[in-house]
């Protein structure tokens, strides 16, 4: 159903409660039988809802009551009722008075002669009054409703431009449903690398009696990861390689595990280890058993001995 612009000023005034006990019935009978109309009221109710958010309830002082009592006391006073006076008899009509009819000579009266009747035209019948004064009422009622209909506008956009300068300078004076959400922004920064420091390397031959290396021990200084590179022979069948730290400051070699049979072995054993330990430590390689010694500790004297001498500095 098409609605008309009254029809719209009509749910705006309902919204703001301006409309008198008439007009209230006639909307509230419209909503109950048209559905679209509802929606038209209940669009204006949720834009002028926002005024109410923005005005927050003041409690009046007490002799405003006071005031409104007194006047409503003097309201509902019972008035006397109006007694209106006996309507006064009419007076009674004049008697007629007595004609005396005096003698005249007789004189001879002369012929009457009758004049013909002239009938005249009945008046024309006046037009019937024209009530005009509900055309009169309905256009007041519409431009009353325009006004209205624009101060709500205005009040509505006022209060907008209001709440939308709040929310940028004075977001705290708003009630919470009307407080900006925080934006969160995600900031990636990227902070460069350090620059690589090159770690000092260290080298041990792991020689017999000066003789040709049979394994070199390469250490990471940074790290403390090893390896071991196989330059001479492989163990006897049913035996295995098995490197040792031996230092001074422990009691007892310390197994590295056992050289596998690839020509690198590596392994991060050495994070124990203080760098002054390894640095002045000798390895030793020893020929155990098939997976090293059971015992953790060499069953038989080095073969393969040396100590560690730094290739590249570090910083």
């Amino acid at each position: 159903m098409a609605h008309s612009e009254d029809h719209i000023a009509l749910a705006a005034e309902y919204a703001l409660g301006t409309l008198d006990a008439d007009e209230r019935a006639q909307v509230e009978t419209m909503m109950a039988v048209d559905s679209e109309f509802t929606a038209i009221v209940n669009a204006w109710e949720y834009r002028l809802g926002v005024l109410n958010q923005m005005v927050g309830s003041i409690e009046p002082r007490p002799i405003v009551w006071e005031n409104i009592k007194a006047a409503i006391g003097h309201s509902t006073e019972q008035q006397a009722p109006l007694v209106l006076p006996e309507a006064l008899p009419a007076p009674p009509p004049p008697e007629p008075e007595p004609v005396v009819a005096e003698a005249s000579p007789a004189v001879e009266a002369p012929p009457v002669v009758e004049a013909p009747a002239i009938v005249e035209p009945p008046a024309p019948a006046p037009p019937p009054a024209v009530d005009n004064s509900n055309v009169i009422r309905l256009s007041d009622a519409r431009a009353r409703r325009w006004r209205n209909v624009a101060s709500i506008a205005t009040a509505v956009a006022a209060a907008l431009v209001g709440v939308l300068a709040m929310q940028v300078y004075q977001p705290d004076r708003l009630p919470e449903a009307l407080r900006p959400k925080p934006r969160i922004q995600t900031v990636e920064v990227k902070i460069p690398a350090p620059p690589q420091v090159p770690s000092g390397q260290y080298v041990a031959l792991l020689q017999r009696d000066a003789g040709s290396p049979a394994f070199i021990l390469t250490i990471d200084a940074a790290t403390k990861n090893f390896t071991v590179r196989r330059v001479g022979s492989g163990a006897e069948p049913g035996k295995s390689f098995e490197l040792w730290l031996i230092s001074d400051k422990l009691p007892q070699p310390r197994s590295l595990g056992v050289i596998g049979g690839s020509d690198f072995t590596a392994r991060p054993v050495l994070a124990g280890y203080d760098a002054g330990t390894i640095n002045a430590a000798t390895f030793a390689v020893t020929v155990e058993q098939a997976g090293g010694s059971p015992t953790g500790q060499p069953t038989s004297a080095p073969i393969y001995t040396g100590k560690l001498i730094e290739t590249v500095p570090g910083r």
